[in-house]
């Protein structure tokens, strides 16, 4: 069983195989008692906890879906607006309900079940008679997975108009803990996914994207830990959001050490009107929580994630190699030249080219033509359809670039329909990269796309898309909503998105989708729903790939980030890093290149050989592996970590030196994740011959790492059980 229920004293009991989750109702209010470790479900449980609560104001209360304006002073987890002008709503409990298995989310990206016993989901009913409020708490526990899935539905069942200003998907009041820390991803363009991690004082700690989208800047996902927590030990309570658009995470510390964090759709400039009968529905939020570190919840995370949040033909596959040719030619190509690359491709292994942008309407730079999903004759006289044959005559699939949810102000479509981008009538239309975003709030727009998009789906042999996004939302209003209804646009942008993606991905399974946001700006669980992969980063310097893969795998599969070789000196930085360093780095993704393959000299051919043989051999490894990460990028002048089967048989591990130290010291390398009593075969890269070693002795005393002395050196150590 899943979830216990003790009616009578209002004590809920969600368990999972290793996960405790306690909620219980006092006075009223729904109540958080406890997270963490399995406990026990014992019938004196209550007398515990039911005198901890009774006599406390709300301000005291450690509440599972605060309100405001009752006589608690902290951030509440929703706000209404009355017809009246007022702001007041008070939700007591009503009743519950136990669901088997995982209901879906109407119209939103969601973490599944394929059988009902993997789950139970629990639904606590609160009401607030006056405005007639009616607020729906959904958790799924899943049995094998320490995981709490939890959403919101907020529904109108009074006679008079609400408008939402806050609507989160889930907040918490941590207390009786010692000080807590947050963890959360940050950057920019070109530097995503860097770890922070800071003390939470009194007061607010927030994360946040006003973009339209998950953003650069932050990812939609935090994590509470306490200060000893390292990889490998400590609690950690992590947090993270299956939603695309503009997204918040609060965690704020009250006067008596207690935290609350709250995640969902960002209350800043969003409101909805819900007018009588009519409901609405939150993105969710997963929950992990982790009593080893947070390695372990990085794993949780990428277990659940690779199986029960990708869905589709590639969700088990192993993902192929690829050649892009944006690096090698950019806008300046003709189908011959794409067709050199791609042969050369296939005679280093490589299984799949894909051109990138220019291929379309007028598209010399990218000044123009987005909206004009037809091929460009100039550059392809025989068009598209002739290009992917030849190439997959070659030996080689063919993949396209797309940027379907951006208009040109230079295009046919824009010249037509200049009312189609997000826009506020009379105001001026900011543009970035000479674009501006279509308006995915209208369903006409996005039947346009779909049938662009499909036209060519359904003529030409393509088995893999680029998804691109490359601005954020600015002016966001639409012509076909009301004034009343004008604050919704951003997230009906983001429910429109959903539902092309949802008709795209249906009717073209073949395909294999990966997102992009000028890389990683929409890197988030949502896209990973329709999408199982992601390009991590425009930027493609094997040093700075060291940071940003790192730190997206805090959350994110192996399977779903995208890794390739570019040329050096680096288009980005200007760094010039050896191949096989790229390589390392790169095939602990999903791998590719990104490079003009004809320019290669004999020798380069030769290490590209055998980079793609190597992977082969290790894919399946890396792609559907459990991670355990060794050392920090962002902590040392190494990193390193390692891929490790789910029996333990068999594991991969990767080593970096950035910078060479003259005269250093001797370095050990612990490893993780192995079989203490078994023995495994060591080999390295290079090393003629291997070694064997228990697996405590891997893990307690390591491996002795040896560089050459030069900056930018990788190691390689293949392990597999002696047998």
């Amino acid at each position: 069983m899943n979830v216990i229920v003790q009616e009578e004293e209002g004590l809920f009991h969600l368990q999972s195989s290793g996960m405790s989750y306690l909620i219980q109702i006092v006075d009223g209010y729904p109540v958080h008692v406890y997270w963490g470790g399995r406990l026990q479900h014992r019938a004196a449980i209550n007398h515990l906890l039911v005198h901890t609560w009774q006599g406390m104001g709300l301000d005291r209360l450690p509440q599972e879906y605060p309100q405001y304006g009752s006589g608690d002073f902290r951030n509440p987890a929703y706000q209404i607006e009355l017809e009246d002008g007022t702001r007041i709503t008070e939700l007591k409990y009503d009743s519950y309900r136990l669901v088997k298995g995982k209901p879906v989310l109407s119209g939103l990206p969601a973490v599944y079940t394929e059988h009902e016993a993997e789950a139970e989901t629990l639904e606590l009913l609160l009401k607030d008679d006056y405005s007639g409020l009616q607020v729906v708490l959904r958790y799924s526990i899943f049995r094998d997975h320490n995981v709490i899935v939890r959403s919101t539905r907020l529904v109108n069942k009074g006679q008079q108009t609400l408008r939402l200003r806050r609507a989160l998907s889930a907040s918490i009041d941590m207390y009786g803990q010692e000080q807590l820390e947050m963890v959360y991803l940050s950057g920019a363009w070109g530097r995503e996914s860097n770890i922070q991690r800071r003390t939470l004082p009194q007061g607010e700690t927030r994360i946040d994207s006003k973009r339209g989208m998950s953003s650069h800047q932050f990812n939609p996902f935090a994590a509470l830990v306490t200060p000893e927590t390292t990889e490998r030990v400590g609690d950690a309570y992590g947090f993270s959001l299956v939603y695309s658009g503009g997204f918040e995470a609060v965690a704020e510390v009250d006067s008596f050490g207690s935290t609350r964090l709250g995640i969902g759709v960002n209350s800043f400039d969003f409101a909805w009107q819900l007018n009588a009968g009519e409901e609405f529905q939150t993105p969710e939020a997963v929950m992990v929580y982790s009593e080893e570190g947070l390695g372990e919840m990085s794993r949780t995370y990428h277990r659940l994630y690779r199986s029960r949040l990708c869905r589709g033909k590639y969700r088990d596959q192993e993902r192929p190699i690829l050649v892009n040719n944006w690096e090698a030619t950019y806008f300046d190509f003709n189908a011959d030249k794409l067709v050199a690359i791609a042969e050369e491709g296939a005679r280093l292994g490589i299984e799949l080219f894909v051109l990138d942008d220019g291929w379309f309407g007028k598209r010399d730079a990218d000044n123009s033509s987005l909206g004009d999903w037809y091929e460009d004759r100039r550059k392809l006289p025989e068009g598209l359809a002739d290009v992917a044959k030849r190439i997959q005559g070659a030996g080689l699939q063919f993949g396209l670039w797309f940027e379907p949810e951006m208009i040109s102000p230079d295009s046919e479509l824009y010249r037509k329909h200049p009312d189609w981008c997000l826009h506020v009538p009379g105001r001026r239309r900011s543009e970035a990269r000479w674009q501006l975003v279509l308006d995915y709030t209208r369903p006409e727009v996005r039947d346009y796309i779909y049938d662009s998009l499909a036209a060519i789906f359904s003529t030409v042999p393509i088995s893999y898309v680029k998804w691109d996004m490359n601005r954020a939302l600015t002016e966001i209003g639409s012509a076909a909503l009301p004034p009343e209804r004008q604050a919704e646009t951003a997230h009906r942008y983001v429910l429109g998105l959903y539902e092309l993606l949802e008709r795209i991905t249906a009717n073209f399974p073949e395909i294999l989708f990966e997102s992009c946001s000028s890389g990683g700006g929409r890197f988030d669980p949502g896209m990973l729903y329709y999408m199982p992969q992601t390009w991590t980063s425009d930027n493609t310097d094997a040093v700075e790939r060291l940071k940003i893969q790192y730190g997206t795998s805090l959350v994110y599969p192996v399977s779903s980030i995208g890794a390739h070789v570019s040329a050096v000196p680096n288009h980005q930085v200007g760094r010039i890093t050896p191949l096989e360093f790229r390589g390392s780095v790169a095939m602990s993704g999903n791998f590719g290149y990104e490079l003009d393959l004809t320019a290669f000299t004999e020798e380069e051919k030769d290490i590209v050989q055998r980079q793609v043989a190597n992977y082969k051999e290790i894919r399946s490894l890396v792609q559907q592996g459990n991670l355990y990460r060794l050392k920090s990028p962002f902590e040392e002048n190494e990193s390193a970590w390692m891929f490790v089967s789910e029996d333990q048989m068999e594991a991969l591990v990767y080593a970096f030196q950035v910078m060479a130290i003259p005269n250093g010291p001797q370095r050990i390398l612990r490893l993780d994740g192995l079989k203490p009593e078994l023995e495994y075969e060591v080999k390295s890269d290079i090393d003629e011959e291997s070694s064997i070693y228990g697996g405590d002795q891997l893990m307690q005393l390591g491996l002795a790492l040896r560089y050459e002395a030069k900056d930018y050196q990788s190691r390689c150590f293949r392990l597999r059980v002696r047998t």
